[in-house]
């Protein structure tokens, strides 16, 4: 099956976006990129589009201009092994950004991120209802993510 391609629809800054995304996700580079011809509606010889990927997954950024913008709507999730990996992403993406509550953030180019450890799904499918609401009250009084938190939380009597 041919992947799912999400495209983001940037207001002429798809190029600094992506440059953003390649220096903070491993395994992630451009792909391809178009200008804008003479009878495109952007300025001759901008980036219209930038096919990149961002750990082997593909994306598409279209500098398509100010009618449509992002909304929290639509978010993506970095499931994170770690704390440190949830510390790196948080701030990373964060940086000019929006931090919102229980993980989520919004990145200065509008773009809305979850980051997400792993041991968040692992404590709230506890078969113990009681631990299992314990984590999450404490996931929505939070903002990032803090994994002993968290697992505090599923340890409370």
């Amino acid at each position: 099956m041919t992947p799912i391609t999400p495209c983001l629809w940037f207001d002429g800054d798809a190029d600094a976006a992506v440059d953003h995304y390649l220096s903070i996700f491993p395994n992630s580079r451009r792909t391809m990129g178009s200008e804008n011809g003479p009878d495109a509606p952007g300025e001759e010889g901008s980036t219209l589009m930038v096919s990149f990927e961002i750990d082997g997954r593909p994306f598409l950024a279209l500098n398509g201009g100010p009618m449509y913008h992002f909304t929290p709507a639509i978010s993506f999730v970095i499931n994170c092994a770690t704390q440190d990996q949830v510390d790196h992403y948080w701030d990373r993406l964060l940086k000019g950004g929006e931090p919102a509550q229980c993980g989520w953030l919004t990145d200065r180019f509008g773009v809305s991120w979850q980051v997400v450890p792993d041991r968040l799904g692992e404590l709230m499918s506890d078969p113990d209802p009681a631990r299992a609401n314990r984590v999450m009250q404490a996931m929505l009084q939070m903002v990032k993510l803090d994994v002993a938190q968290l697992e505090a939380a599923a340890a409370a009597e």
